[in-house]
């Protein structure tokens, strides 16, 4: 990880966020994959939507000759206050045990993104620890988000940096060769966190995005849902903009991840987003930087109950319905095996030209 060196941090406020500007992905590059897959010895569209993933990836790198080659999973790990109101299974205290366990390539997603050659990079952004995790790039903003149901989760300053952290690790992917990056999370009570961002987005009620995380009783749900609803009559979030939302009842892992996509627009490299955390993370990015969400890809329909609501807000459609509840990255891992079997047909696949077969033509 030393390769990565200290942050040079994006010096960004509220304002210059709101200026900021993505470039439209290419339609003529999209087309140009499009047409190629149409000479690949198949029915039309017979890779389905993968054929459409690919092609955005190419209008994404304005390349038609693309690689997936170097991949790289960046994982957010980070403590909430908001776990002192009793609203998650486990303490915070598991956070750093998980996070330590993930170092040692023993997690769940790490044994996957070896088996897959993903390299990962985990980040501490906010673990309520002083222990330094060896094999973890240490960007700390602070111990901890502060508890929402007493006070904002944290300042703006903390959120803008904990933002450009994310953006910052992007460009480094960028100079590093990165082709994709895919995002993960790890820190008890973020689905709190989540859900209060996605109802005060969306405007909804705690109770239509609010699930049982890692597996609360019906106790501890209707305490969540309720902190969530409370805090947004308290912050009179329905009212406010993304980045006071963020600050109000976020945590550093999603502004974390909500920097990684906004750069991933700024910098041209597709972002392909885990689960609930991380939806609700592309959530906030493209509401601070529209025209963000163009450069994302979803991987699958979790557990939790926002998930389908935000992909249909982003217009985003996974491919994968599991009814995976793990996070960390593992779908997103799992998406990144898939689109690299679909690339080894794009690329590799006999052409119709080289048959002498006739090409299915294609009439809509």
């Amino acid at each position: 990880m030393e390769c990565f060196g200290k942050p040079e941090l994006t010096e960004l406020n509220k304002e210059k966020f709101q200026n900021l500007k993505v470039k439209k992905i290419s339609e003529e590059y999209r087309c140009k994959v499009k047409k190629n897959w149409d000479t690949i010895a198949k029915p039309i569209d017979g890779m389905g939507d993968f054929e459409e993933l690919i092609s955005k990836i190419g209008a994404i790198k304005e390349d038609s000759d693309i690689s997936l080659d170097k991949k790289v999973l960046v994982i957010f790990c980070s403590d909430n206050g908001i776990t002192d109101e009793g609203i998650s299974q486990s303490g915070r205290e598991v956070t750093l045990s998980v996070a330590k366990n993930m170092a040692s390539k023993k997690s769940s997603v790490e044994v996957m993104a070896e088996r897959n050659g993903i390299e990962t990079l985990l980040v501490d952004i906010g673990i309520d620890s002083d222990e330094k995790i060896e094999n973890c790039i240490d960007r700390k903003i602070k111990k901890g988000t502060r508890n929402f149901a007493k006070e904002k989760a944290m300042t703006e300053e903390e959120m803008l940096k904990a933002i450009s952290v994310g953006i910052d690790l992007v460009r480094l992917c960028k100079e590093k060769g990165a082709d994709i990056i895919a995002t993960g999370e790890m820190g008890i009570g973020n689905t709190t966190t989540s859900s209060a961002v996605t109802a005060a987005l969306l405007h909804l009620d705690a109770m239509e995005v609010t699930g049982r995380g890692a597996g609360l009783d019906d106790e501890r749900l209707s305490k969540k849902i309720k902190v969530i609803d409370d805090a947004i009559e308290k912050y009179n979030l329905y009212n406010a903009d993304a980045f006071e939302v963020l600050s109000s009842v976020g945590g550093y892992d999603l502004a974390g991840l909500c920097g990684v996509c906004i750069g991933g627009a700024l910098y041209g490299i597709p972002v392909v987003l885990d689960g609930f955390i991380t939806l609700s993370a592309a959530l906030l990015a493209e509401r601070m930087v529209p025209g963000t969400k163009e450069y994302l890809m979803a991987s699958h329909v979790g557990k939790e109950k926002a998930c389908s609501i935000i992909l249909n807000e982003l217009d985003l459609k996974a491919c994968i319905d599991a009814n995976m509840a793990l996070g960390e990255g593992t779908g997103a891992v799992m998406m990144l095996s898939l689109l690299d079997n679909a690339l080894c047909v794009y690329k590799e696949a006999a052409v119709f030209g080289n048959l002498n077969m006739e090409e299915y033509k294609r009439f809509k």
